[in-house]
């Protein structure tokens, strides 16, 4: 089942990578329905915030009209950052599941993990390494792709 939804994150990915944006992709799954999907568009609104995670964390809480996503599952192509981790602590999102680590600003288990950190009131449940060569591939294509442009 983690392949199966993380595949749909990836779609998502291949959706920033499409509007040169770097390719991430987040769905947050509920009661086995996707009640929020998103992919990076910091480029594109001009806003540091607009992460793939942010993203589906709103449009979730929108769904269940509340900021609690109490029994969800995010999946998402790249370790969080430190305010997407945030995020997901303050939303009460149950499990992550990410596909590649980010090993210059993950904070999920990379640099840090502010999702197990027993100071706070909340502890997220981690899987690592869903299709991560896949989501490593395609973050390692764009920036390829991108100093060959410059």
């Amino acid at each position: 089942m983690d392949e199966m939804y993380m595949r749909l994150a990836l779609k998502e990915a291949y959706k920033a990578f499409s509007t040169c944006e770097v390719p991430i992709g987040a769905i947050v799954v509920h009661d086995g329905k996707i009640i929020g999907r998103g992919y990076n568009k910091r480029e594109t609104t001009k806003d540091p915030t607009s992460h793939a995670e942010i993203i589906a964390i709103k449009e979730a809480s929108q769904y269940l009209s509340g900021w609690r996503l109490l029994d969800s599952t995010m999946y998402v192509t790249l370790e969080p950052c430190a305010m997407c981790a945030g995020a997901i602590l303050n939303s009460r999102i149950d499990r992550l599941v990410i596909g590649a680590m980010d090993l210059k600003r993950g904070c999920c288990g990379s640099v840090m993990n502010l999702l197990n950190n027993p100071h706070f009131n909340h502890i997220v449940d981690i899987t690592y390494g869903v299709l991560e060569e896949e989501c490593s591939l395609l973050i390692k294509k764009f920036f390829k792709d991108l100093r060959k442009n410059k």
